[in-house]
């Protein structure tokens, strides 16, 4: 999935995104179950590559684990890996703050569920 955003020095940026689950966690207590995890909703992620790091060429990658709401909404966002680079970090994060999903479900209801997001920042075929 790629993101398309446009720096101040007016050059295309691309984020390579990843929002496949590599876990997730159901929340709460009481009947066990299998769980259907959350699917995004939008096929454009809204995390902006920093201007700084792409003018030096930098890449990397953040490991994310999101909260997501029995309304598809990500309440909390905790960084599990850190790229490196703060910047990539707090990008990650706050484009992940902007994701929704269609709920996670347990027996068929809405279930609010922990689950890993990692995030690539490539410049890819710049």
């Amino acid at each position: 999935m790629m993101v398309r955003s446009v720096s101040r020095h007016l050059m295309s940026r691309v984020v390579a995104c990843s929002v496949c689950f590599l876990a997730v966690q159901a929340m709460g207590c009481g009947a066990g179950g299998e769980v259907d995890g959350p699917t995004p909703l939008y096929g454009d992620i809204p995390i902006e590559y920093p201007v700084d790091l792409w003018d030096a060429e930098v890449e990397g990658e953040t490991l994310l684990r999101v909260r997501v709401t029995e309304a598809g909404d990500v309440d909390s966002v905790e960084v599990v890996e850190a790229s490196g680079y703060p910047a990539f970090d707090s990008a990650a994060v706050r484009g992940a703050r902007q994701l929704r999903y269609s709920p996670a479900r347990r027996s068929g209801k809405r279930i609010t569920v922990w689950a890993q997001v990692p995030v690539q920042f490539t410049r890819g075929n710049s």
